[in-house]
């Protein structure tokens, strides 16, 4: 567990406080504060788009050997609209003309009529390298590789390759904050706010220390039993605490019901209350003075 997460206290007494540790819990991620969007802001990553154009909206300034291409393979698809051939080879053509929307328009129409066509994909995947379209590029001209090795193609593949594969990882990486935010959230409403949470098990008690680390709030877990005197009067007063420090979690464990957590966390005397932070704990009330409780409380949860 990273407990450099965790801000360091001052031990008032200048001792190690109650020589009583909580074994440390694993799998601890940092919570990232602050929404996530659901669109993936591929800003700060690095790619390779020293070819990528921008939309072809604007008409052609003037004609070249390119756009009389253009304008035969036009009259020879509406001699022939379903020729496959035909609108890959116009795709190719706007692709050097850097007009990758409508080499992708008649890309798709040549792969609707002959999905096993390679010149389409090469054509479809080129236009959308051009407009920074990295993964769909890369499906594309893996297609290409697959159906017909084309060596022109195979230094763009690379570096579309590449690209895609960063901005897979950067989504990864969204996923994962995502995934603590939507954890921290649940963790939130598990956490009952001015309320004494009554523990059962070892199991339990975990499960609520967990909730606190993640969350980085200060525990309050407090031993207790039914043949205990003085823990019939404690209980009104650990009530009126939770209900003051509604970020602190108060957690009662009955040593007879929940059997083996006195034993594991060192319990010598009951009441006792072990103050618990960032997988440990920080400090001990082993008696029934509840104002120096409350000051400790107060002290930790600051």
């Amino acid at each position: 567990m990273n407990t450099d997460l965790c801000p360091k206290r001052h031990n008032p007494s200048g001792s190690e406080a109650g020589g009583s540790k909580k074994p440390e819990m694993s799998g601890y991620y940092p919570i990232l504060v602050g929404p996530i969007s659901d669109e993936i802001d591929e800003s700060d990553v690095e790619l390779d788009d020293s070819d990528v154009v921008a939309p072809d909206n604007d008409p052609p300034v003037e004609a070249s050997e390119l756009d009389k291409a253009i304008d035969l393979l036009t009259e020879a698809i509406k001699l022939n609209p379903s020729s496959a051939v035909l609108f890959s080879s116009r795709a190719a053509v706007f692709v050097k003309l850097k007009k990758p929307n409508a080499a992708i328009r008649d890309a798709g129409a040549a792969l609707k009529i002959n999905p096993d066509l390679a010149k389409g994909y090469k054509a479809r995947g080129m236009a959308r390298a051009l407009l920074g379209l990295w993964e769909e590029a890369d499906t594309d001209l893996d297609m290409v590789l697959k159906l017909d090795f084309d060596e022109e193609i195979s230094e763009m593949a690379e570096k579309v390759k590449l690209n895609a594969a960063k901005i897979a990882m950067h989504r990864e990486k969204y996923e994962r904050i995502r995934m603590q935010q939507r954890k921290k959230g649940e963790n939130t409403d598990t956490l009952k706010k001015g309320e004494v949470i009554r523990i059962q098990n070892a199991e339990d008690l975990d499960a609520y220390l967990e909730v606190a680390l993640e969350l980085s709030r200060l525990a309050v877990v407090y031993f207790t039993a039914v043949w205990c005197g003085p823990c019939r009067y404690i209980g009104p007063a650990c009530e009126r605490l939770a209900s003051k420090f509604r970020n602190v979690m108060f957690l009662k464990v009955d040593v007879n019901e929940a059997k083996g957590v006195a034993a594991e966390w060192n319990v010598g005397s009951i009441p006792s209350f072990h103050l618990w932070e960032c997988g440990a704990t920080v400090d001990q009330v082993t008696d029934c003075n509840m104002y120096s409780l409350e000051r400790k409380i107060a002290q930790y949860s600051a």
